[in-house]
Formats: structure tokens, sequence, C-alpha cells
């Protein structure tokens, strides 16, 4: 590794998680090579996430002690996922003495439009249902850097009801990936432009921050090793409001005046 740069290094290993949605995705990159597991199961990321993590560290032949850093999904995205993810990284991180990496679940998402064939400065459009008529958004443009096309964001994030998502004003030439285009019987794809590609059903829902070395959301050399393990905040809920007890959502989210941003500090 002599003669990189020690804060953009491709030469790592990382573990991703990535539980704010339906979805339970785990990847693991090895120097480059990506091992992954994914799958749509509700209610079963407690029990799916370690036993996943463990299985791909022992198909890659690598011990925990060998990772250089921890990422997971910091949200937007259901309460209970997003505290879970976070709490498995940032143990997994603090035990290790290695850096835990929070990574925005809309980023990660926003990535998949390179799969519909979005080069470098596609303007994106990712949203998410995010249940209670309301889904979570933020635009982003593909741009190109440490060796892929990463999503750059050109607004917050925000929880709003889908028929009150601003449309970027790009003409036909945007991308629209996420759960959020079917929200409500797909309100929100019913106000796209005929131009806009969309995803097909088997792609609208996220996948790790490294899921396929063709389309990484954040790959390795993204990630600044000395990121603080404190700093991986989940964006389900504003600073300073305590989780309800009786929702997933705190009383501030689900009361959220239209077009909020989160925090995500």
């Amino acid at each position: 590794m002599s003669g990189q740069d020690p804060a953009y290094n491709t030469f790592m290993n990382l573990l991703a998680f990535e539980l704010s949605t339906e979805a339970c995705s785990i990847a693991l990159w090895v120097d480059g090579d990506v091992r992954e597991r994914h799958e749509v199961a509700p209610r079963r990321h407690a029990e799916l996430a370690l036993p996943w993590a463990d299985a791909l560290l022992a198909e890659a032949g690598i011990a925990r002690s060998q990772l250089d850093a921890v990422a997971v999904g910091r949200g937007p995205g259901a309460f209970t996922g997003v505290r879970l993810g976070v709490a498995i990284a940032q143990g997994i991180a603090l035990a290790l003495d290695r850096p835990a990496v929070p990574v925005s679940t809309l980023a990660a998402l926003a990535m998949r439009a390179v799969a519909l064939g979005a080069g470098e400065g596609a303007p994106v459009l990712a949203a998410i249902d995010a249940r209670m008529n309301e889904v979570y958004a933020a635009n982003y443009v593909l741009t190109a850097g440490h060796g892929a096309l990463l999503p750059v964001s050109t607004s917050v994030e925000q929880v709003l009801p889908p028929d009150a998502v601003p449309l970027p004003e790009y003409g036909d030439a945007w991308f629209g990936v996420g759960t959020g285009f079917g929200a409500l019987g797909g309100v929100l794809q019913s106000r796209l432009p005929s131009g806009w590609l969309l995803p097909s059903p088997g792609r609208t829902l996220p996948l790790p921050p490294s899921a396929s070395p063709s389309s990484s959301a954040i790959p390795p050399t993204r990630m600044r090793r000395r990121c603080p393990t404190p700093s991986t905040m989940p964006t389900t809920w504003r600073k300073g409001c305590a989780p309800s007890t009786s929702s997933s959502r705190s009383p501030s989210m689900r009361r959220s005046p239209r077009r909020t941003p989160f925090c995500a500090s």
C-alpha cells in the first residue's frame, strides 16, 4: 500500500450492513472482491444479519480481526432496522477498534441507477416507501471519483407525501430508483414524465453499500479510515427527540411537516 493515500485505499477489508428497509443486505469487500447476502425478509434482520456476516467472512477466509472498517446504512428507514444495523456495526467496530462508517441509505440506493444505464453526470431521484402515506426522498448526481461513479447529493433528505416530492427540473433525463415510486399505488411514479427511467420491481430495494463490483454505492476508496465511530448517527428521528415507545417512529417524525429535512449529524 506504499505510495497510496491512506485515507482512500482500495486494498482493505470492509464489512457492510444495510438493514434500513424490508431487505436485509450484508456485503463483504476484500481488496476489491465483493461477496454479499441479500433477501427481502421483513422482521428477520436480527436473525439473519450476524450469521450472514460470519458466513461471508468464512467464505473469504478472513477473521473479524482482519477487517479495516465496518460500514452501515444509517437510514433514512425503519427505526428498528436502522437502530439494529447501527448497533451491530458499532459493536463490531468498537470491539475491534476499527472505524464505523455511516452511509446514507438513499445514496446507496441512488447507485442502482447505474444498472439502468446511468452514466457520469446523470441526475437521480431516490425514494423509499416510508409507510404512513409518506416516502423518504433525495436528489443526486452521479459523479466520477476514486474509480467509480459516486452519488453526490443535490438536495436534503426528506420525508413527505409522494404527491409533495419536488420533481427535479431536468426534463426527461432523470433516473428514478426505489420503492417510493410504487408507494400508495404509484402516486409518485404517475407524476413523472414519460421519459424517466425506472427500475424493474426486482430492483426497487436498496442493496448494501458495496453490493457489487460494477455498481458499488460507496466503495472503500471513499471511506476515510479515521472516521470516528460516534459519528454513526441513524437518521430516523431528529436529534434531541427520543424514539416513541408506541411506534417505530418518534412523535416528531409522525407529525413532521411536509418537506422536513432529516438531521444527518
